[in-house]
């Protein structure tokens, strides 16, 4: 048994929160520690209600190594897990690195000045994790995360060689507000604004924002338009499962969603550089968050399913193969469990399986470590057990 420090009080860290406390064989304790501790506390209250476990609750800005230390040499966590903003993921790293603890985080580090997410500022952390025999695991989500693990558990049981991987998002879900975001409306926003890209033949190729689309069946939702963006696992697969040729990102997003963004951005609401506004510097992507419903707010307004899975082709003992695997997720159903909605959901039971393959020593390694480069098979054994049921279908070459 363990006991557990998570920073960050949003959908997701709230999923993570009541999921470790419905394993206290693995999470004897738990602190749940944020800017806002009110956040924390209406999460621990709900804890309560739901597992009749209390935890502990704790101030921090995650923004200071100094308090980030203050706190984890007061609580003396075995792991860190970092639910907060990206922008912060290397204060909560050197904090760890400081204390000498462990660390998780769901999503790789993106400047707050820049939207681009990348891997190149934590991987170089490896030494210094592997220097003082901890360990950083990068992308414990479900994209990046699951699909991440998806495609090392086919690498070692479907396939010789993968040499296709495209990685399909799809959410049906629908919350009844004319516009809104299932995350961090900064972070989501930055992230669909931004240029696709993806990775063919040895080279990375660029595409206009949202420019290419192909239209998939998903199971239990049905056709939809994925477009193609470029996520952060791409980085890391392309580097870690080997005879690849292609690997792809795509995301369903409505015709309602794509026109109210149109708008944003034509008239400069989704912009990260400062504008002057009544005497004051404000970021009008932040101002925008301000005035979006908060997308903890959407879990009790949703409705409908998630899809997320890894349509994959390569060849076993020389014969050409194409598998797809995947999880359906149902928002209500996630709801009655946690009280979030299935994008926090989906995100934040990998989270705390990626904490527990740790505790357990399933995937105790000095370093820094992407998902696809530890044994996928008990991750993917408590996926079934824990929320995210997956599924494999062979499809036709």
């Amino acid at each position: 048994m363990a006991k557990v420090l998570i920073i960050g009080a949003g959908g997701v860290g709230s999923v993570v929160a009541h999921k470790c406390a419905q394993v206290p064989e693995v999470f004897a304790e738990i602190v749940l520690a944020s800017r806002t501790v009110s956040k924390c506390e209406a999460i621990a209250a709900s804890i309560k209600e739901r597992t009749g476990r209390r935890i502990e609750v704790a101030r921090v800005d995650a923004d200071q190594v100094p308090e980030l230390v203050a706190l984890i040499n007061r609580v003396k966590p075995e792991l860190v897990l970092n639910l907060a903003l990206p922008y912060q993921d290397l204060t909560i790293m050197d904090a760890c690195l400081e204390c000498g603890v462990d660390y998780l985080d769901t999503a790789n580090y993106e400047p707050p000045d820049e939207a681009k997410f990348s891997y190149s500022w934590q991987w170089p952390y490896h030494d210094r994790f592997k220097a003082k025999s901890l360990m950083a695991l990068l992308g414990s989500g479900f994209d990046p995360g699951v699909t991440n693990v998806y495609a090392a558990y086919a690498a070692k049981h479907y396939f010789d060689e993968i040499h296709y991987i495209d990685i399909l998002d799809a959410n049906a879900g629908d919350h009844g507000h004319p516009f809104a975001t299932n995350f961090n409306p900064e972070i989501n926003i930055r992230e669909v604004t931004a240029k696709g890209r993806y990775w063919e033949e040895g080279q990375w190729r660029e595409t206009e924002p949202l420019s290419i689309k192909q239209s998939f069946d998903f199971p239990q939702i049905g056709p939809k338009n994925a477009y193609l963006m470029y996520h952060e696992e791409l980085e890391s697969l392309v580097k870690n499962i080997k005879g690849l040729k292609r690997i792809r990102f795509w995301m369903t997003f409505s015709d309602n969603y794509l026109k109210h963004l149109e708008v944003l951005q034509n008239v400069g609401m989704t912009a990260i550089e400062p504008v002057m506004f009544q005497g004051r510097e404000i970021v009008p992507i932040q101002f925008l968050k301000a005035l979006l419903p908060d997308p903890a707010s959407l879990g009790p307004r949703t409705k409908g399913k998630t899809c997320i899975g890894n349509v994959m082709e390569g060849v076993k003992n020389g014969k050409p193969r194409k598998i797809y695997i995947y999880n359906v997720c149902d928002h209500e159903e996630c709801y009655r469990e946690v009280g979030s909605q299935a994008i926090s959901y989906t995100t934040g039971v990998p989270a705390m399986i990626g904490a527990m393959m740790i505790l357990r020593g399933h995937w105790k390694k000095a370093g820094v470590f992407n998902m696809e480069q530890l044994d996928p098979d008990p991750f993917m054994e408590e996926l079934n057990l824990h929320g995210l049921p997956w599924e494999v279908r062979e499809l036709p070459v």
